[in-house]
């Protein structure tokens, strides 16, 4: 049972990785230097939180691992974040957009799991969910500046609905391994969020004069390994120190 909850856990720390890593390219490249700070520093957040479920994860599983085991010595296929935490900047749009989609998402997990009867859980929820909160005001603020900005700006924000609401779905499903420690009451339901998703979604695309889309489509794969070139080249360029000095001390 200890392994089904390890690989529980996994999905939540490399959605927050991988999209904390995404986040850390922005720094240098903003469009402003508010953002410049903002978007690496919200990275920050999400690496901690990665950090902290990775160290539980090391605790369950009882195997004499660290955190830099699975954040670095793992291969593509071993990562199980959602494909919508990977896709590449892109553009600020993008990442905007992005990091709305998964910060409505997790502001309803982490206050759900704060109900969780694991108190480990709790502790990391408590964290996250204020972090959230931030992330939610600053890229839903974002959302309705780009969308109500210029026909350019729009523009934009039009493109990156096309481009990334497909990948939204698999926000919301519940794996083998979660669902064993859903009925135990230990980690939320992700299908119950759902529709306060959507609500809180439809209000921020409402006043950016966005148009939410109707579509079913869904691209999915991730929770099982199956994942874009991109991701590759995201951990090549993450891993590569840390392999070429395997059991470096710094």
């Amino acid at each position: 049972m200890s392994q089904i909850l390890t690989k529980a856990l996994l999905e939540l720390a490399d959605d927050h990785l991988i999209l904390g890593h995404r986040l850390s390219e922005w720094c240098g490249h903003a469009p402003l230097l508010e953002e410049d700070l903002a978007l690496p520093n919200m990275g920050l957040d999400l690496i901690g939180t990665a950090r902290s479920l990775y160290t539980y994860a090391c605790q369950v599983e009882d195997k004499n691992k660290s955190e830099d085991d699975f954040a670095f010595l793992r291969n593509e296929r071993e990562y199980v974040n959602c494909l919508l935490v990977e896709r590449p900047n892109f553009n600020f749009a993008h990442t905007i957009l992005k990091q709305l989609y998964f910060s409505v998402f997790m502001e309803l997990y982490w206050a759900a799991a704060l109900n969780s009867d694991d108190e480990m859980l709790v502790g990391i929820a408590g964290k996250a969910k204020k972090e959230m909160a931030y992330h939610v005001r600053h890229s839903g603020e974002w959302t309705v500046r780009l969308g109500d900005g210029t026909s350019v700006s729009n523009k934009k924000m039009l493109q990156a609905v096309n481009a990334l609401h497909l990948y939204t779905n698999e926000l919301f499903i519940n794996t083998e391994n979660s669902e064993t420690y859903i009925s135990k009451n230990i980690l939320p339901d992700r299908t119950s969020f759902k529709a306060n998703w959507q609500k809180k979604i439809k209000t921020i695309f409402k006043q950016a004069f966005i148009t939410y889309p109707n579509n079913n489509d869904e691209l999915l794969g991730g929770r099982v390994g199956l994942h874009g070139e991109e991701l590759g080249h995201l951990l090549a360029s993450m891993q590569s120190v840390h392999r070429l000095h395997p059991g470096a001390q710094w």
